[in-house]
């Protein structure tokens, strides 16, 4: 009964009447309401205050704002009936409406100036929440379910990313403390869909015919002998199973060798293109997808190809 009451009184003051109208069809701040009402911010937060406390407003923080809003808990048929008797009682309602329009209009300007400021520098600038890993995980989930073989698996980063889709991934790597690190993070993972196998790209620990998709995730420059590792990718791919290659555009380098154990200053598109078609690989397709900003500059090389 005393939340009947408490109720009842808040409805009964017709400037909280004209706020909930507009609460009910727009979430908005206390500045908003003070331009649609032109009433003192004081007079607003006060009656806020009370239909609060009455149980029929909520606000959320949004930036230095708090947002108002009708309760969803008072969306019930009684108070929607009240409120829509009282909008047509009161003389100011449709008034405050057309205000209200107009505040949303403002409010999506001014979204619209700022997207129309950051017009060609999307994708240059930092923008929050957008981001390579974001976008590849999206399409990861686009994919059929697949046996993958990750050839070169390192410390298992990769291979996790695509146990996320994969039916099961083959880990492969000729470093035994690596294989050991990535069991551990699998472990904790709880990625039970990837199998760590010790071996060499070149001599493969796989059977013939048994995976769908094999990546070279920057491994293939540290294999001594690639187009022997792309023949046995091509061994062991399925009829009309696909490779994938990414790995460094050739440069000059040369303390890479040193810093990074690499057997090969990465591969031109014509080299990687040659070696894929000695391998057995049809519809091959090379391309250069990204640039590192500071010296040396790599260069990444992705080529896809498929079996046959």
């Amino acid at each position: 009964m005393a939340s009947i009451t408490k109720t009842l009184r808040a409805l009964a003051e017709p400037n909280r009447l004209r706020i909930l109208l507009l609460l009910k069809e727009e979430e908005l701040s206390v500045a908003e309401l003070q331009e649609i009402l032109t009433m003192g911010q004081s007079s607003i937060s006060t009656h806020l205050s009370q239909l609060k406390q009455a149980g029929l407003v909520e606000d959320r923080r949004t930036g230095k704002n708090n947002l108002y809003r009708l309760s969803p808990a008072n969306g019930n048929c009684t108070i929607a009936e009240l409120l829509e008797a009282a909008r047509r009682e009161t003389t100011e309602a449709t008034a405050d409406q057309a205000a209200m329009r107009h505040i949303v209009k403002k409010r999506q300007d001014r979204m619209r100036a700022f997207f129309d400021s950051m017009a060609g520098r999307l994708g240059k600038d930092y923008v929050p929440g957008k981001s390579w890993k974001s976008t590849a995980e999206a399409f990861l989930h686009l994919l059929p379910p697949m046996t993958i073989a990750d050839l070169g698996s390192g410390d298992g980063s990769f291979a996790l990313f695509l146990a996320q889709s994969a039916v099961k991934v083959l880990a492969v790597d000729s470093s035994e403390k690596m294989l050991d690190v990535a069991r551990d993070r699998a472990l904790h993972a709880a990625a039970h869909n990837v199998e760590f196998r010790l071996g060499e790209m070149e001599e493969l620990p796989v059977d013939d015919a048994s995976v769908d998709v094999v990546f070279f995730s920057q491994s293939l420059h540290h294999a001594a002998h690639p187009e022997r590792a792309l023949r046995e990718a091509a061994r062991i791919l399925r009829p009309a199973g696909r490779v994938v290659v990414l790995d460094l555009a050739k440069h000059r380098f040369e303390e890479a060798r040193d810093l990074y154990a690499d057997e090969w200053l990465g591969f031109s598109e014509a080299e990687l293109e040659t070696m894929l078609a000695a391998a057995g690989f049809s519809h091959i397709r090379t391309s250069i997808v990204d640039k590192d900003p500071d010296a040396p500059q790599f260069q990444t090389l992705l080529a896809v190809a498929q079996k046959g």
